[in-house]
This record gives C-alpha cells, sequence and structure tokens, in this order.
C-alpha cells in the first residue's frame, strides 16, 4: 500500500486522536445544562420552584464527569506497554476502535450507571491516544519543526471541543434525548477517519529500529525526511544517531516502569510527569467541563452555551500562534510566560467573586450547589473577560507545549513508557479535578480560583529552576542534557535548566545547507556518547 511521506498530512491524520478528548469535554461541558441531559438522569427529581428536571446532584455529575479521564488514566499507562509490543500507529489504531466501542455506550446510555462505563472506555481510548500521538509525531518529525507538529495535538483538541460544542448548541433546539444521544453518536466519526487514515501513514522509524527492522527505518527517514533522496545529509546523521543509542540500549535489560524511577532517569521522569500535572492544575479543562456553571453565576440567563462557546473558539484561534512559533519561541520561555499570565487572571478572577459576589439562594432557582454564587454589574463583564484572557494566556502556552515537552525528553528505550506514565499523571489529575470543583465551588466558592492561582505560581518557579530547554534538538541530542559527566553539569539532573539555550543550528542541517566544516562542528557539539 502507497505510504505518504509528508509530514504534514502525518501530523494532521494521526492528531484526530486530539480531537476525541475534545469532543468528549464539550458533549459534556455543553450537555450538562440542558433539560433533555437532566430529565434523562434526573437522580434529584424536580425542582419544587420551577417544576424543572435537576439532573444529578454536583457530586455524582463530579462522578459522571470524572469517569473519561478516571479510564484514560488506565489506558495512559497500558499504552506503554502496547505500543512496545505492537508499534506506535498500531497502539493508536487500537485506541480509535475502542472509542468506536464506547461512544456506541454512551449514546444509547439509559441510566447513570450506563453512561459511566461508556465514559470509562472512552477514556480508555482517549489515554492511549494522548499517550502515543506525541511520541509518533516527535519520533517522526524534523527537529526543528518538532514542537509545530506535535502542538497540533492541542489544536486537535481545540477544534475537537469546538466543533463538538457547536454541534450540542444546534442539537439543544432537539426535544428529547436526541438533543444528547446524536452529538454522542456523531463522535464516532472521527475515530473511524483516525483509524483508516493511519493505514497509509508510515511507522515511526525509531520503533522499527528497535525491532531490528533497519530497512524500513531507513525507507521511512527517506520518504519523510529526504524527500526521497537516499543520500540526505539529515537522513544519514538521524540513522547514524539512531544505531548508536539502539546499540547502546541493547547491552541494557527490558525496559520496565521501575527503570524510569533510578537516579539516572529519575530527573527526566519527574519533569515529565509535572509538566503534565501543572497543565491539569491550571485550572484549564475543568473550566472547559463546567463553563456553564460559571456564566450561570455571572447572570449570563437560561441560555449560556453561547456565551460560553466564545471561548472555545479563543482556544482555538490562541492556539495557532504556538504552532507557528513555538519552535522559536522555545520550551522554556513559553511556558513560563503563560504560567505568568494565568496566575493574573486567576487571582482577578478570585477578587471580583471575593469583593462583588453574593451566595446563591433557593429563589436563585439553581439546581446544583455548584453554582454557588451570583454576581452582576461591571464586576460579572470582567469575570468574563478575565475567564477569555486565562483561556488565550493558556491556549498558546502550556496548551500545546504539554503535550510537545515531556515526548521530546526520554531515550528511545523508554520513550513509550516514560511519555505513557506523563499522560497517565496527566489524566489521574484531571480526574480528580474533574470531581473535585463541583464540590470546591459548593463549598470554598471563590476560593477555588486562589488555589488554582497558587498551582500556577508554584508552576512558575518550578518550571524556570528545572525545566530545560529542548527545542530544536535531536531527540538523542536532548537526552545528552541530562547526562550528569560534562562541565557544568549537576549529579543527577545534568546541565542546569536555566543555562539551556534554545539552538536553530539543526535547521541549515535540515535543508542540506550546512557546509562540511558547520556538519562538523555540529556533530561535534551535539553527539556526546550516549549514556543512560
Amino acid at each position: 500500500m502507497k505510504q505518504f511521506g509528508n509530514i504534514y498530512i502525518i501530523a494532521a491524520t494521526s492528531v484526530i486522536g486530539g480531537a476525541l478528548f475534545g469532543f468528549d469535554i464539550s458533549s459534556m461541558s455543553a450537555i450538562i445544562s440542558t433539560q433533555p441531559y437532566k430529565c434523562q438522569f434526573n437522580q434529584q427529581g424536580n425542582n419544587p420552584v420551577t417544576g424543572q428536571c435537576q439532573g444529578p446532584d454536583d457530586v455524582v455529575q463530579g462522578g459522571i464527569t470524572a469517569a473519561m479521564p478516571g479510564g484514560s488514566w488506565l489506558g495512559a499507562l497500558v499504552s506503554g506497554v502496547i505500543t512496545d509490543i505492537f508499534g506506535r500507529k498500531t497502539s493508536i489504531q487500537i485506541g480509535a476502535v475502542i472509542w468506536v466501542i464506547g461512544s456506541i455506550l454512551v449514546c444509547a446510555s439509559q441510566n447513570i450507571p450506563m453512561l459511566i462505563v461508556g465514559r470509562i472506555i472512552n477514556g480508555f481510548s482517549v489515554g492511549i491516544c494522548s499517550a502515543q500521538v506525541p511520541v509518533y509525531i516527535s519520533e517522526l518529525s524534523p527537529p526543528s519543526k518538532r514542537g509545530r507538529f506535535i502542538g497540533m495535538q492541542q489544536w486537535a483538541i481545540t477544534w475537537g471541543i469546538a466543533i463538538m460544542f457547536f454541534i450540542c448548541y444546534g442539537c439543544s433546539f432537539i426535544n428529547g434525548s436526541a438533543a444528547f444521544r446524536l452529538p454522542w453518536g456523531l463522535q464516532m466519526i472521527p475515530a473511524i477517519l483516525l483509524f483508516f487514515g493511519l493505514m497509509v501513514l508510515p511507522e515511526s522509524p525509531r520503533w522499527l529500529a528497535k525491532k531490528d527492522r533497519w530497512e524500513e527505518a531507513k525507507d521511512v527517514l527517506v520518504l519523510v525526511h529526504g524527500k526521497g533522496d537516499p543520500h540526505s545529509q539529515l537522513v544519514a546523521r538521524e540513522m547514524t544517531e539512531i544505531k548508536e543509542v539502539v546499540d547502546f540500549e541493547r547491552q541494557n535489560a527490558d525496559v520496565s516502569y521501575i527503570e524510569l524511577f533510578r537516579p539516572r532517569m529519575i530527573n527526566r521522569t519527574h519533569i515529565g510527569v509535572f509538566t503534565q500535572i501543572w497543565s491539569q492544575l491550571t485550572g484549564m479543562n475543568v473550566m472547559m467541563y463546567y463553563i456553564s456553571y460559571i456564566f450561570t453565576m455571572t447572570g449570563s440567563g437560561d441560555d449560556v452555551l453561547l456565551p460560553s462557546g466564545i471561548q472555545f473558539i479563543i482556544n482555538v484561534v490562541m492556539t495557532v500562534p504556538a504552532l507557528i512559533w513555538l519552535d522559536r519561541w522555545g520550551r522554556r520561555y513559553t511556558m513560563l510566560v503563560g504560567a505568568f499570565f494565568m496566575t493574573l487572571w486567576l487571582c482577578i478572577n478570585a477578587g471580583l467573586f471575593a469583593v462583588y459576589s453574593r451566595p446563591a439562594t433557593p429563589e436563585d432557582g439553581f439546581d446544583t450547589a455548584a453554582i454557588s454564587m451570583v454576581i452582576g454589574g461591571p464586576a460579572a463583564k470582567a469575570v468574563i473577560a478575565s475567564t477569555y484572557l486565562f483561556v488565550a494566556s493558556y491556549a498558546p502556552t502550556w496548551g500545546p507545549a504539554s503535550w510537545t515537552y515531556p515526548a521530546e525528553l526520554y531515550p528511545l528505550r523508554v520513550r513509550g513508557k516514560a511519555v505513557a506514565l506523563a499522560t497517565s499523571a496527566n489524566w489521574a489529575f484531571n480526574f480528580a479535578l474533574a470531581y473535585f470543583v463541583p464540590p470546591s465551588f459548593a463549598n470554598i466558592t471563590w476560593k477555588t480560583y486562589v488555589l488554582f492561582a497558587v498551582f500556577c505560581f508554584c508552576m512558575f518557579w518550578h518550571t524556570f529552576f528545572m525545566f530545560p530547554e529542548t527545542a530544536n534538538k535531536t531527540l538523542e541530542e536532548v537526552a545528552a542534557i541530562f547526562e550528569d559527566n560534562g562541565p557544568g553539569s549537576i549529579k543527577w539532573i545534568g546541565i542546569p535548566a536555566w543555562k539551556t539555550r534554545n539552538d536553530r543550528s539543526i535547521i541549515r542541517v535540515e535543508r542540506n545547507l550546512a557546509s562540511s566544516e558547520e556538519k562538523i562542528g555540529i556533530e561535534h557539539e551535539h553527539s556526546p556518547e550516549p549514556k543512560i
């Protein structure tokens, strides 16, 4: 079967796996406030004042929402084993099949337990895809554009959120359970496209080399990086580096998750895990899940879906700058700027709610304790503006960087399991926060914003001191940053993070423009002996 080697086609097809996560976020956030959903899963009965269905209480709704990230946590962990055995591409296809099964159950849900089971299965699929799509893209991308292509995963998530949100908005005018069953059924379509689209794409050359399929590995590099030229400088360089790393790693025992916690690996393991943890502790995803609650507090009226949708459009648009310039900006600078501004907007929201809001009362007619505050007038408009600015700060920074960065940190032999572990941390915290936020708004109200602001403040300093720059380096060069046998390096840590730089000299090699002297200099600078 003919295979496509255009990296843009490869990335655009594989990141459909990210769109599945986006579909899930908005298919829940856009539906939880609608009457058809509340009446189908009407755990609390009807409101004695309005007579309308109240749906699940805040704890049960938190459990329904958290079922998906709970399944994703398990799927991400299992994906490390699946990808090492079957390959990066096949593991993503397995995830696509599982998504279709879960979507059928969710679409046909008759009660809350059936809905939760379907969402757990959907989550298992998202866990596999979200862990292995960045690995697949990172192992196929040229170094100078790796951030752009992995960042497309986040862009696909934002598109999935926006598309499904407006599908749900349109379906909200349908009477009966079709209002939520139709969008839950339509979310099978991207998974089907992903499965068949991957059939015409190549496997990761680094995974092929690891399995001693050297000719296939070289063919993939020639197809993707050499534009069909078997004598490409970049292909020759990457084949040499991959061979050195594979030969070295053959001398070591088979990899287990325990390997990631040994002294020489623990630093980069902690960085990858915390990159994903911090991306959740910004509060961005829980704001996406429960945005309708926040806009109800601001007095946006019964129809909160349309103003809520604006933030999903902002999310899509503001991710584009990162796709264009993330490799030029570098990872560190991008994450530091994002952490600073997200702290600012969260503090503003906390202050506005603390000073200008009042507690919700039964007369307000809210059907969940999570909608615990009421704010109006100019302060309400300021909350909405600050929420939009928060999204605009996350979208070009921690959104794409949190997927790009962990996939770059690890040597080949542990990369599949290491990224799976980091991604599982993302889903573990997504699960906890999805479950935590409704009771949090009910019990500590505006202090919920303070909590997330503190997380973003800590995230800034952790990034500054511990997260090294990885942009515009081959994956083998990134591994060398963590070696502690060079001048100025720190034991078990390697080169201090604040001393690392974004060196764009690799671009000349990719374009076959480097002179012989430059190539020798670049290879001498970036090719230390691999050591784990």
